[in-house]
């Protein structure tokens, strides 16, 4: 019933599903009724008092300079992007426009020592909240979540929620990845508006809002700091940590040092996640309380024994070579049709040998990084690039060197929002074990004030290691110095960088293989490099990897390959973009990769 429920949505808007949508096999096991359904905040979880808003709402598309639409143009799916298949519209929109949403929903229950939150998990990009005719926020800001006290709004039990969002994706100054208006090649169709999970939560007055924590594998202590709201004099906040049903540490502050004996550590081996709960207790009653959970584990570079810096995972060399993930579906686009089929991409990460996955040029929903920190694989996160900077810096073949380059110059305007949101993702993100890696700048894409961007990275987040520019111009500052080289692998000179960075390879492979039936299109599609069946593409895969297993004992630390699946016309991944169909069997490149672990 869901399926043809979904249909009908699809229908309704003109959208013809034989010719245009694309599938996945989540596609026709999404409820128009309840898309992606989970809880969408696993890292500080409440047990009760939340209400999934997605599912179909109105939808208009109209000229910037119009008001509120009285009559909307149709239904949309929400969370996913209105130029998406899954959202039943399949339209851009562009900077010439607004998207507007709206739909109703009831309050049930609603006491007067409650306040009544309302989150996104993801809007690209400007959005203004209205709920019963008044506007009761704006946010910037496409790829972090955010929430409005909405509390003062509220009328009576039914309830009139409007969105209205500007996103002039690449003509704008703003980050969008690797979304354009026109796509092609490394390019791929732009998301607008509503494209994560959007929730009520309703928490006490008195509530905790965020938390922070932060391992300390050498001390054998987790520093958890946690932000409230409303707290009264003789309140108490408590911390307590937990291995299974077993207390191992508890303290009561709003920040402090809790002592974790003899730790077991996190790895993409051992992926132990340890267990949090902290309240908010008043005269001896629980006030507010959530759930949430930490890993001890630590990431950091030291020189080897030939003076080569080394990157370390609790004090150990271990090689990290992971994919290039973009984090694109033929059917939600940015947004995975599925909670199930986020899990599938890093299952399958892990199933073919790799322990690391770059997420490149955007971000992911809670529960993708949640999944990776309970599965084991280590991420290295990109900042989204923007600002029509995409310039496309990539070395020569065979270099060993790396280039010197200048930063490019920004409005003030474009620089703000760059500032404002890098911040926020790293907010946003800061919770989640897996990300180990920081990448501010992606080659020489909008690349400016490289050290000033990456001092202020280190020093927001000491805990991990920073990417100045993953394959962009070089500046004397960060932990890593990144080389991308297509097709073969490469490596910077040891003798020249490795004495005080970490020596990776931030991009390199690129083969492609097109799938008959499994492509975006059938003809123009792209690739660094075409083979015509699978053992053409194994051979040559398996030969860069042998080369690679020569480069690490000489100092590579790192190296990612592009990439997890095809994207759009983009056809260099291991496994088509419907994910039905893997190029090279997961158990031989697990064999072939294992190589890079001897």
């Amino acid at each position: 019933m869901n399926k043809y429920l979904l249909i009908f949505c699809l229908l309704i808007n003109g959208v013809l599903l034989s010719a245009q949508i694309r599938t996945t096999a989540w596609t026709d096991k999404i409820d128009p009724e309840n898309p992606l359904p989970e809880y969408p905040r696993p890292q500080m979880e409440r047990s009760s008092g939340w209400m999934n808003l997605n599912g179909l709402w109105d939808y208009a598309i109209r000229p910037v300079d119009d008001a509120n639409p009285a009559i909307y143009d149709g239904r949309i799916l929400v969370p996913f992007a209105v130029e998406s298949a899954l959202s039943g519209v399949e339209k851009p929109v562009g900077k010439d426009h607004h998207l507007w949403y709206k739909r109703h929903f009831t309050i049930l229950n609603h006491t007067k020592d409650k306040k009544i939150i309302l989150h996104f998990g993801g809007v690209d990009w400007r959005t203004e909240v209205f709920l019963n005719g008044q506007s009761i926020g704006l946010h910037e800001g496409g790829f972090d979540p955010f929430f409005f006290d909405i509390t003062p709004f509220v009328k009576g039990k039914e309830q009139e929620l409007i969105v209205k969002v500007w996103d002039p994706s690449n003509d704008g100054p703003q980050p969008c990845g690797k979304q354009t208006q026109t796509p092609h090649n490394i390019w791929y169709t732009a998301v607008t508006g509503i494209w994560q999970t959007v929730w009520l939560e309703t928490v006490p007055d008195t509530h905790i809002v965020s938390l922070k924590q932060t391992p300390n594998i050498d001390a054998q202590q987790l520093n958890v700091s946690v932000e409230t709201i409303g707290l009264k004099s003789g309140d108490v906040v408590r911390i307590r940590a937990f291995d299974g049903n077993t207390k191992i540490a508890e303290t009561t502050a709003n920040s402090a040092v809790l002592n974790i004996e003899n730790p077991q550590l996190w790895s993409p081996e051992t992926p132990f996640l340890y267990d949090l709960k902290i309240t908010i207790e008043r005269k001896g009653k629980i006030v507010d309380e959530i759930k949430s959970y930490f890993a001890m584990r630590k990431i950091s570079i030291a020189p080897d024994a030939n003076g080569v810096q080394r990157i370390l995972l609790n004090n150990k060399f271990v090689f990290q070579y992971g994919l290039l993930d973009q984090g694109y579906w033929p059917d939600g686009l940015m947004t995975a049709p599925a909670d199930e089929a986020l899990r599938f991409d890093i299952e399958q990460t892990k199933a073919m040998g790799f322990n690391m996955i770059r997420k490149h040029a955007k971000t992911e929903s809670a529960r993708w990084y949640y999944h990776c920190d309970r599965l084991g694989i280590l991420v290295w996160q990109d900042m989204p690039g923007g600002d029509k900077q995409h310039s496309h810096w990539i070395s020569q073949p065979g270099l060993i060197g790396v280039e010197k380059g200048g930063d490019k110059t920004r409005t003030a305007e474009s620089e703000a929002i760059y500032r404002k949101e890098w911040n926020a993702i790293i907010d946003a993100l800061y919770h989640f074990p897996c990300i180990v890696v920081w990448t501010p700048f992606n080659e020489s894409w909008g690349q400016f004030k490289t050290v000033e961007i990456t001092n202020r990275t280190m020093q927001k987040d000491p805990s991990r290691l920073v990417n100045t520019a993953s394959g962009g111009n070089f500046f004397d500052v960060g932990h890593i110095i990144d080389l991308h080289n297509y097709p073969e692998p490469a490596m910077p000179r040891p003798d020249l960088f490795g004495k005080e960075r970490a020596i990776v390879l931030g991009e390199f492979g690129g083969l492609s293989l097109p799938i008959e039936g499994h492509t975006w299109q059938d003809k123009n599609n792209w690739g660094y490099q075409r083979f015509q069946n699978e053992k053409e593409l194994t051979d040559r895969y398996a030969q860069f990897v042998s080369d690679l297993t020569v480069l690490i004992p000489k100092g590579l630390s790192a190296a990612v390959y592009t990439q997890t699946t095809d994207v759009e016309t983009e056809i260099n991944g291991l496994m088509t973009y419907d994910r039905k169909i893997m190029k090279i069997p997961a158990a031989e490149l697990s064999k072939i990769n294992q190589k890079t672990k001897n």
